[in-house]
Order: structure tokens, then sequence, then C-alpha cells
């Protein structure tokens, strides 16, 4: 992939289709976006085959009745999906379409959620700062209390064996699941509100609430770049890194989808989503981001589309 820098942004898709009928509440997109899952309040949560552009299965978190489901995560190999609302979370095979598991929290409210290959692990984060890795095969369970305050957002990489997680405290966390240790610590100006893994292991991407948006290298803990944008204040919903490294795509809460390059943090491309129906003024969140291709993108957003893009490049 070959980009031309900064091409100025688009509205325009090149391919759009509603998965729900009104708005959805979460979604997330495969890392290779051949599957995606969404949560509506009244229809529940579908799971679509983006090759086949059809429905795959249809789940009730807590069975009939409202879904209340606000985080979702797919594994990276597609065999798993973990969902949850503020008080349980529950385990998905991809293959039969079946739950493998429901559990409650009572201690405080689940902020996000992330699930391994395999389901080798499932990684929690509350709001009283504390994060749970649970093995759901084995029983094992561990938490993690190096947060002071709320955990904002929590990203697990493929193998199981690394969590990143982001608080309140101005602070993001690389540490090992099989231990507890902290293997790097990020800090920032104000509360992290965004943190994901690179799944080939190379990189990291922590943002806060205020001014900085920082790539790390995960092997020397070093900054990489920041990305390199003129508002005061940016704010990210998702973000996704390519297969080969060397870009970073970003989702926001006001219809914003941006691609960067990770070296540099230089902004290289910008979409918009469609906006919610009836929305004022116009927007939407974009809930999940993802390269189809080397030349196209795909996101979910509140809208309730799935839309797919194209990459400018030379």
């Amino acid at each position: 992939m070959v980009l031309s820098g900064c091409s100025g942004s688009s509205d325009t898709p090149i391919a759009s289709f509603r998965h729900v009928d009104d708005v959805s509440d979460a979604a997330d997109i495969s890392a290779d976006a051949s599957i995606s899952v969404v949560s509506n309040i009244h229809s529940g949560i579908v799971v679509w085959d983006l090759i086949a552009n059809k429905r795959k299965y249809v789940w009730g978190h807590q069975g009939d009745g409202i879904n209340l489901v606000t985080n979702i995560h797919i594994a990276f190999d597609n065999s798993y999906v973990v969902t949850s609302d503020r008080e349980t979370f529950t385990l998905w095979n991809l293959t039969d379409g079946e739950p493998e598991g429901f559990w409650r929290i009572d201690e405080a409210s689940i902020r996000d959620v992330a699930v391994a290959n395999f389901a080798s692990g499932i990684l929690v984060g509350r709001s009283n700062g504390k994060v749970m890795f649970f093995e759901p095969k084995t029983g094992r369970r561990i938490e993690f209390l190096g947060h002071q305050e709320k955990v904002n957002s929590v990203d697990l990489s493929p193998n199981g064996f690394y969590a990143l997680t982001g608080g309140n405290d101005y602070l993001a966390y690389l540490w090992d699941t099989r231990t507890g240790q902290v293997l790097h610590k990020f800090s920032h100006s104000s509360r992290v509100t965004k943190v994901a893994l690179d799944d080939q292991g190379r990189y990291a991407f922590t943002a806060d609430s205020k001014r900085d948006a920082k790539i790390w290298d995960l092997v020397t803990g070093k900054e990489v770049s920041n990305l390199q944008y003129l508002a005061r204040q940016r704010i990210f919903t998702t973000a996704a890194f390519s297969a080969d490294g060397k870009y970073l795509l970003t989702g926001s809460p006001a219809k914003r989808v941006n691609l960067w390059a990770v070296e540099s943090g230089k902004e290289l491309n910008e979409w918009h989503v469609s906006p919610r129906a009836n929305s004022q003024p116009p927007t939407a969140v974009v809930y999940s981001v993802a390269f189809a291709d080397q030349h196209e993108i795909v996101t979910e957003s509140s809208s309730g589309l799935i839309e797919k893009w194209k990459i400018d490049t030379e």
C-alpha cells in the first residue's frame, strides 16, 4: 500500500448496507473484515457474514427482551465473540453460534471487554479500576490492580498473553496476563480514553481526552509517533493497525474516520460515515474500522450501516 499523502476527505462510500433498522448500540468488525457483530436494543446481537452479505446468527445476550449490550469484541482468529452490558458478559462460539458461558460482575460496572484466540482468555475492564483476566476453559483468574481510577478501554493480544489497558488515572499499561507483571507504562496528560494493540505485536495505540494520541513500540516501550492534527481535542472510539504495520485506522464519536502513517503520525486520508437518521446535528459514532484489503476499508457506526470506503493510493 503506497499512499499519496493526505488526499482530503470523503462523505461518499463505495458501498453501504443496513445492518439494523434504526441505530446500533455497539459493533465490531473482525480483523480480516469477513465478519461483523452488531448490537441493537430491539433486534439483539446480529452476526453478519460480510463476504456473503447475509445474517449468520442472531443472539440474545440475556435471553429474550431488551438487549443492552454496549461492548463487543471478536477474537483475531474469528473463533469467538465476547459481548457485555454493564453487569454481565457472554462468550459465543462463532463456529456453531452457541453461547459457551455467561458471567455476572457485581462489584463494579463493565467498561470494556476483549477475547483472545480460541477463547483462551477474556479481559474485562471495570469502573472501579480493576481489570480481570479470565480463562473460561480452565477457570484461572487474575486481577490487575495497577489502575487507580476507572478503566475506559482494554485490548488483548491474539494469544492472550498481553493486555493493554487505559484509564482515568492518565495511564495505560501493557502487562503480562500470566503473571500480572507490568511490561510498559504509558503516561498521558489526561484520562486515557482508547487503547488498541497491533495484532502482530509491534505497536500499541493510546489516546487521551485532550491532545495526545500516541503510537508506542511494544519492544522498547518508546514513543514512535504522536498523531498530527490541528484540533485542540480529538476523541477516538476505535483503532486498528494494518497488517503490514505501516498504517493506523481510527474512528471517532462524530462520524470521522482517519488513516495515519505509523512512523510519522501524519494524516493520510479522512472519511465521514453516514449520520444516524434524524440526528441533530447529523452525526454518528464510529464503532469499528477494519482494512478490507490494500485499497479499501470498512466501517460500522451507530447509523446502523456498514460502509466500504476507497483508500486513495498512487
